[in-house]
């Protein structure tokens, strides 16, 4: 964790209302942090569904093996999440210590380590001693509390800033149910399903067939549209869980997720992953400016979002925009290595509203000081029309400066 709080962090934190049927505890185990929190435990009162998603890295960490083989029996119990330390590249060693965290969890809350869940994030490559947290695990539980969001939070941070939470209301049968999110994430951000870190609770009663549905199509436009450093974790994990505790106030489980009584929730949990993803961006390593990135006319919205992605992760664009440059030529650039279909010819750019190219050339209307101007903003929005077809999409990224670098060439030490 940097000293200085990101200039673009939110200036206040959501209040954020406990969810039924869940308690939290954090602790300091001395893992790598000194004198903060590093541990964190999540414990469900009774059975709750979960649906997650993973990163697709080929070089997975411990804590996401152990996570997939347990996903299928769609329930938990609890969830222990610890920082300073991703136990990933760790061969058996990692193995052995997801097994001893797992079982302390599971004798501290009573349940099978099938319905435990686990996740790591930090260092890659050191060998993680499990012992140091799992001896405080059947204390954690006794001291677990529902109003704990914003510790929860500061627990799983890393080279973040800030603290990311988000909560949201739904309606379903006429019931009012709560979802609340907490996610971790500053740098290796170019989510491949999910980002860094992320746990989302809900107290609806919606079965783990649907609750995947809803969270495999709700990350794409969020958390799997957002980069600030174009690498991808061997750490991403996306966790999603209904307490069903909404079911003492009349609301039916919800089996399928085309089920229409979903629609308000749908809309909630897609509204607050997205919120979540935008604050990973925002808190970028060493970002100053949050860079939304628009493609239209793209030949379908795959291509439009290979583009926007093209674009949002040349160091280059990244470059520009921190020295506040509205160097067009390097967006023609990112088009051009995209891949994809692309017509130099018809290409129009826009930097924070002012368009800058039109028909492959500098618009005959160009304004250095108009464009000066709105490359000064903390929030910029670049767009491009490759005017060819009907695809579009859009991604969020941040500016690359020398912080980046500082923070990263010394990360181990």
């Amino acid at each position: 964790m940097s000293g200085s709080i990101s200039p673009l962090a939110p200036k206040s934190y959501v209040d954020m209302p406990a969810i039924r049927g869940l308690r939290m505890a954090t602790a300091a185990a001395g893992i790598k942090y000194k004198n903060r929190t590093d541990v964190l435990l999540m414990a469900f009162d009774q059975p709750a569904s979960v649906a997650g998603v993973f990163t697709r890295s080929k070089c997975p960490s411990a804590p996401v093996d152990f996570c997939r083989a347990n996903l299928g029996g769609g329930v938990a119990r609890g969830v222990v999440v610890n920082s300073g330390n991703a136990n990933a590249f760790t061969g058996v060693k990692g193995k052995a210590a997801t097994e001893l965290t797992a079982k302390s969890a599971a004798e501290a809350l009573g349940c099978s380590t099938g319905e435990i869940f686990l996740a790591s994030t930090g260092v890659i490559g050191e060998p993680l001693d499990a012992s140091k947290f799992a001896g405080v695990l059947g204390d954690m539980v006794g001291q677990a509390t529902g109003d704990f969001w914003l510790e929860a939070a500061k627990a799983i941070m890393t080279t973040d800033t800030y603290p990311k939470v988000a909560t949201r209301t739904a309606e379903i049968d006429g019931v009012t149910v709560t979802i609340n999110g907490i996610a971790k994430g500053a740098g290796m951000i170019a989510p491949d399903m999910a980002t860094m870190l992320s746990f989302v609770v809900t107290d609806a009663d919606i079965a783990p067939a649907a609750l995947q549905d809803l969270l495999s199509r709700g990350v794409e436009p969020s958390f799997n549209s957002i980069t600030v450093d174009s690498d991808t974790s061997t750490s991403d994990t996306l966790l999603v869980f209904a307490t069903g505790a909404a079911a003492a106030d009349g609301q039916k489980r919800v089996e399928d997720a085309g089920d229409a009584r979903l629609a308000s929730f749908r809309a909630a949990l897609n509204d607050l992953l997205k919120d979540l993803a935008l604050q990973v961006v925002r808190d970028g390593e060493g970002a100053r400016k949050m860079v939304e990135i628009t493609v239209m006319g793209a030949e379908n919205d795959v291509a439009a979002k290979r583009i926007a992605l093209s674009i949002a992760n040349s160091p280059l664009v990244k470059t520009a925009i921190a020295g506040e440059d509205a160097n067009w030529g390097r967006v023609v650039m990112a088009v051009g290595k995209s891949g994809e279909m692309a017509d130099r010819d018809r290409l129009a750019i826009w930097f924070g509203g002012i368009r800058v190219a039109v028909n492959g050339e500098r618009d005959p209307d160009y304004s250095e000081a108009a464009t000066s101007a709105a490359m000064k903003q903390e929030d910029i929005a670049v767009r491009v029309d490759i005017g060819l077809g009907a695809g579009t999409a859009t991604v969020w990224t941040c500016d690359l400066t020398k912080e980046y670098v500082a923070i990263n060439g010394d990360y181990r030490s």
